[in-house]
């Protein structure tokens, strides 16, 4: 007889507890992050209080043990209904349920809704959870439990979304109304881009699916923002509510006060390098691609000179076998060749594989754009003279040229930096202008700022790329470390120009703390004799000696009020009119100077010749 822990054996039996009732009902609310308002409570089950079965896992764990799960839950689902029933509450019951359980709750579901109008809940009031605690074996003979369910009005939920039992194969063959998202997902979501992403997937998937998302595990302000802006239906954790009793019919303030702000999240996927612009490489070499027939090994080279003569704009034919290259002929080298005396005569009918390139450069159609990158750095430039052989899989896609690989590799990577800066790796002007879109059409009041550098060109030109780099990164960093990554919004503009987008109420400290930390910083970049002399020699843009003192941060701020936020103003507008600020910033003593925005809107009309210094 196998032995149980000292715990088991001092704790009553699950059995007992159901027998003498005692066990209890605590409610965890569900809100609707459009209103605020409580959707429903999910029931939850407590053991006797004190004792080492209080909790819920230990509950099950004992359960287990004596093979009374199924009981254990039934009985839960009692209670919670008794309870419910007592709060004379309109809203929804969430209830959980493994797999068997549901089963047998389907079989006897007349005796169960009969005893749920006995109590005063109507059937359509709730919502059954598949745990994630259940597998099931065979979906196709669990699907009728769930029919007789939802025929008898209760709506169906899929439990913990993202675990191993909660998957997309059963979100698919069930068809919950509901999918509650596992709270890893949630948890630290603000901070986490992948989590982001994830999310973001599961959303686009409800969408297609008609379900309703609850995003689970709620306990930070940060999160809630995150997922309220992403366009999430529902939310449950500790910060809109912790289970009780007892619970209040109304969000907890601080929750409701969140759902109500006005400022809009700064979402993780905006705080690093984006680079949408297919990074796997596939939509470059989509483009690359030149769509050429191929010769088998068999081939002879007058087959080879009359698909030359056919195709004139073909700079070179693959040689494949079962339809995987194995040779490159060049044109050129190949004509050049004929064209000499009496070669036609000699090796026409020679096979094609006597002048062909038996070791072609191949890219595969998947490569990423830094592995093409790398071949433009390559020793062996054959490539850009003979062309190169295109694959998907291994099998022959088409040919590609030295010439169209630099431009696709230069059109992905100037695209790339449209999302992402290269350098900084903050986003770049088309997440710059999606934020600003979203706050406008968010109708949230925000300060755009720009900052520059004074007076690093000089700097530059003196002291090198190398160094003017380290110069703009420092600059990056200290703007990222007087921004809230919740609430403001830090772009790379170019070159030494940002953009923080700030909703923070004290962005007037925030960035003049950024103009301080990098006046003094900035000093170290330069050698001791500089820094002696306060500055550097150079000349001016007319080639006469100048003196130029330390880089310095200027910062030019444009307030957006929440009521200029309608469709007379886009995202270029503000970005124009910050550019503005900032050149009026340049110019004064501390570096720091705030228009607002319709002044600056009107001097932008009245005087669009100004300069960028």
């Amino acid at each position: 007889m196998s032995q149980r822990s000292p715990s088991l054996l001092a704790a009553p039996r699950i059995v007992d507890l159901i027998a003498q009732r005692d066990l209890s009902a605590v409610f965890q609310p569900i809100v609707d992050f459009e209103d605020g308002a409580i959707l429903g409570y999910e029931g939850l089950i407590r053991g006797p209080a004190g004792t080492a079965l209080e909790t819920p896992y230990a509950l099950f764990a004992q359960a287990a043990a004596e093979g009374s799960v199924i009981a254990l839950e039934r009985a839960a689902a009692h209670t919670c209904i008794e309870a419910f029933a007592r709060l004379k509450c309109e809203c929804k019951l969430f209830l959980n349920f493994s797999a068997g359980a549901i089963r047998q709750l389907a079989d006897e579901r007349d005796d169960t809704f009969t005893m749920l109008r006995n109590m005063g809940v109507h059937a359509g009031r709730i919502v059954i959870e598949l745990t994630e605690q259940s597998a099931i074996p065979d979906v196709a003979s669990f699907l009728p439990a769930i029919s007789l369910l939802r025929m008898a009005g209760a709506q169906f939920a899929l439990d913990d979304y993202g675990t191993a039992n909660a998957s997309m194969n059963l979100w698919v063959r069930l068809r919950p109304d509901v999918v509650k998202i596992d709270r890893f997902f949630i948890h630290d979501i603000a901070s986490d881009p992948l989590k982001f992403e994830a999310v973001k997937a599961m959303q686009h998937f409800a969408a297609a699916s008609g379900a309703r998302l609850v995003a689970e595990g709620i306990e930070k302000e940060a999160d809630l923002i995150v997922v309220r802006d992403m366009g999430i239906a529902c939310g449950q954790g500790y910060f809109l509510g912790k289970p009780s009793a007892h619970p209040p019919p109304l969000v907890a303030d601080n929750a409701r006060e969140a759902l109500r702000s006005r400022h809009i999240a700064v979402f993780p996927e905006a705080t690093r390098a984006v680079v949408s612009a297919s990074p796997s490489g596939g939509m470059a070499s989509t483009k690359m691609v030149v769509h050429a027939p191929a010769l088998p090994r068999d081939a002879t080279n007058n087959d080879v000179l009359e698909l030359f003569n056919r195709l004139p704009n073909l700079h070179a034919v693959a040689v494949v076998e079962e339809d995987e290259p194995v040779a490159l002929i060049n044109r050129r080298a190949f004509m050049d060749r004929y064209a000499l005396p009496y070669h036609r005569e000699l090796f026409g009918k020679r096979p094609c594989m006597l002048f062909a390139n038996e070791s072609p450069v191949v890219i595969e159609k998947s490569m990423t754009v830094e592995d093409m990158a790398k071949l433009l750095a390559n020793d062996d430039q054959r490539y850009l003279a003979d062309g190169f052989v295109i694959t998907e899989h291994g099998q022959y896609v088409g040919l590609g040229t030295g010439e169209s690989l630099v431009r696709a590799v230069t059109e992905v990577r100037i695209e790339a930096a449209r999302y992402a800066n290269p350098l900084t790796f903050l986003p770049g002007n088309i997440p710059i202008s999606s934020h600003i879109t979203r706050l406008l059409s968010h109708e949230a009041g925000f300060h755009a700022c720009y900052a520059d550098l004074n007076h690093f060109k000089p700097f530059n030109d003196q002291y090198g790329y190398w160094q003017g780099d380290e110069v703009l990164k420092f600059a990056a960093h200290v703007l990222a470390d007087v921004c809230d990554p919740t609430r403001d919004f830090l772009g790379h503009v170019g070159g030494d120009d940002f953009l923080v987008l700030f909703q923070s109420e004290d962005w007037h400290a925030r960035a003049q703390r950024a103009i301080h930390t990098f006046n003094e910083g900035a000093q170290r970049f330069y050698g001791p004799g500089d820094r002696l002399a306060g500055g550097i020699h150079g000349e001016d843009r007319r080639g006469n000696p100048s003196f130029y003192g330390f880089v310095t941060m200027a910062i030019g701020c444009v307030q957006v009020q929440p009521q200029c936020n309608d469709a007379a103003y886009s995202s270029e507008d503000i970005a124009s009119v910050a550019a503005l600020a900032k050149r009026r910033a340049k110019r004064e003593a501390s570096g720091l100077v705030m228009v607002e925005f319709n002044e600056g809107r009107m001097v932008l009309q009245g005087r669009t010749t100004a300069t960028v210094d």
